[in-house]
């Protein structure tokens, strides 16, 4: 049956339960059956979208996470074992297409005032992990030194961690990230005489396609430990150590010129503090004729200031001190820091969502083998909420990620 907020008496639940419920209530687009610990059946929004989801509370303290911290007490109380699901991709789009009544999400321009007081916690938390060149390098290291097995269990062959491009339903992820490469490597028409700075080396993967493919050369740096030995070893085998030249060193901390540079999905990891700074060395390093690429998952210009202002579970557990910038965001530090114009861009958001999705499904198949590396239960499902939140964000487009090429006027050689 459905349950519409005169249903949800007070004498069936106690207030924090009450709380949470009515804010279910007010999410009227497609439809989320909730199994209550009690046994009860709880279904809220009206059936009519295309999306539907179900949730089973196991424990109470759901409820109070929730009301306290909003979408990411949500997400550690799945965590924490509070709930579960088939399905974390389609629970994640029903509260995204309800956006717009939700008060506890993140960068909404809805607000509670409860969730408001204890969200400030998360957003001291957030703000004290800043940028600089020691705090990125911390906060790298949180994430892309897990370890190169861990990775390993679940990226491709190439080793790449950032989405690929499909041509159609048949294209494998390895494929999807070589032709993710190569359309960089086209864009930025790189030839054997160019010397490419990539800001963000990875484990090599786009270092290794260039060099290999267009005979250019190229200097690749990193502030990830675990990638730098990684990579300088894979440059090794693979013969294009006399082409390519990695450095563990902060890209605030380059010197020369550059015919050509590259960074994908690295922007997110400089924040909005940081980003003029960026684009200010961009702009010093690149030379007069030069092409500047990058890859990098964006916001939506109309959301981004609540954005900034907000912190979500991504933030706090996964990705420390990121933010995902907006295009109008990138122009307007790229404006101000050089005369650079926006050349080429494309929306590969909807590539992203599949991506995720087969990490996921690589990830969940190794369950053995990552237990055998050290990680716990906690771990496996803060990854898989982690995969599945993502990817329900790109289905959704409620987030997205561009391909954008800039270069500056009277540049002719293109």
């Amino acid at each position: 049956m459905d349950t519409s907020l005169s249903l949800i008496g007070n004498n069936k639940f106690s207030l924090v339960e009450l709380l949470v419920l009515r804010t279910f209530g007010k999410m009227t687009k497609g439809r989320l059956h909730v199994a209550m610990p009690n046994g009860e059946h709880l279904y809220f929004g009206d059936g009519e979208e295309a999306v539907s989801a179900k949730i089973t509370i196991h424990r109470s303290a759901f409820f109070k996470k929730c009301l306290k911290y909003g979408d990411i007490g949500f997400a550690e109380s799945y965590v924490d074992g509070d709930w579960g699901t088939n399905n974390i991709t389609d629970v994640v789009a029903w509260f995204i297409l309800n956006m717009d009544n939700n008060p506890s999400i993140s960068g909404t321009k809805t607000s509670s005032f409860i969730t408001n007081i204890f969200s400030r916690i998360n957003r001291w938390y957030h703000l004290s992990r800043k940028n600089t060149i020691n705090g990125s390098r911390k906060n790298i290291s949180e994430h892309y030194d897990l370890g190169n097995s861990f990775y390993k269990l679940f990226l491709d062959p190439t080793m790449t961690y950032s989405s690929g491009i499909f041509r159609d339903e048949n294209t494998t992820l390895e494929e999807s990230q070589v032709e993710k490469y190569d359309r960089l490597c086209r864009l930025l028409k790189l030839k054997p005489t160019d010397h490419l700075l990539e800001i963000g080396s990875g484990w090599g993967g786009f270092s290794s396609h260039a060099a290999r493919n267009y005979g250019c050369k190229i200097t690749t740096v990193t502030i990830s430990q675990e990638q730098y030995t990684y990579a300088k070893q894979r440059f090794e085998k693979e013969n294009i150590s006399d082409q390519v030249n990695i450095l563990l060193e902060d890209y605030r901390n380059i010197e020369g010129k550059f015919d050509k540079i590259v960074s994908i999905e690295m922007l997110e990891a400089v924040g909005h503090q940081f980003m003029p700074t960026y684009f200010d060395k961009c702009n010093e390093l690149l030379a007069e004729n030069g092409l500047l690429a990058l890859q990098v998952i964006t916001s939506p210009d109309a959301r981004y200031d609540e954005m900034r202002r907000g912190v979500d579970f991504i933030q706090k557990h996964i990705f420390p001190g990121s933010l995902l910038p907006s295009v109008a965001r990138i122009n307007q530090c790229v404006n101000k820091a050089s005369n650079l114009n926006l050349y080429d861009i494309k929306d590969i958001g909807i590539d992203y969502a599949k991506t995720l999705n087969i990490w996921c499904e690589e990830f969940n198949k190794k369950k053995e083998e990552i237990i055998a590396l050290g990680m716990d239960q906690r771990f496996i499902r803060k990854w898989n909420y982690y995969f599945q939140y993502c990817e329900a964000a790109f289905k959704m487009r409620n987030i997205s990620v561009m391909q954008l090429v800039y270069t500056r006027p009277n540049n002719f050689e293109f």
